[in-house]
């Protein structure tokens, strides 16, 4: 196994969280649908499970504080996409899974040309996003 270096990743964000009221079913979930973009658990603990590619930047565990799951209006977590075909099998997986429908895959022309995504809300109804960003479109537009 190789050492990976944080300041090697292009991210911004070290991780994010969510709670669940149900993790058994909440972890069936996730590790079905982030699969398809190639994210695995990377770190494994009786209340807390991470997934990422290389790093473990998505956390799903209850709250800490014991009280009950709850989500934002208006926060959502969105995924890297390495093509369309991940966004669409993303979506194809969280519906399979018992997501909900929140946005089907396509462009949004509030994101401009380069995007294509989807929206899902997952069994403790956070929103969650799948991402592809045709770079090509977006250098063209001064990304």
């Amino acid at each position: 196994m190789t050492e990976s270096n944080p300041q090697s990743n292009p991210s911004i964000m070290s991780h994010v969280s969510i709670g669940t009221n149900q993790t058994d079913k909440a972890l069936a979930f996730y590790d079905k649908v982030l699969a398809t973009i190639g994210a695995k658990r990377m770190l494994e603990f009786p209340e807390a499970v991470a997934y990422g590619r290389e790093f473990p930047e998505f956390w799903v565990h209850p709250p800490h504080d014991g009280g009950k799951a709850s989500i934002g209006n208006g926060t959502h977590f969105g995924f890297f996409a390495a093509s369309k075909a991940e966004v669409d099998a993303f979506y194809a997986a969280a519906l399979e899974a018992g997501g909900k429908d929140d946005g089907k895959p396509g462009g949004r022309p509030l994101y401009g040309e380069a995007y294509y995504g989807c929206f899902v809300r997952d069994l403790d109804g956070h929103k969650i996003e799948a991402t592809y960003w045709d770079m090509a479109k977006m250098q063209e537009h001064g990304g």
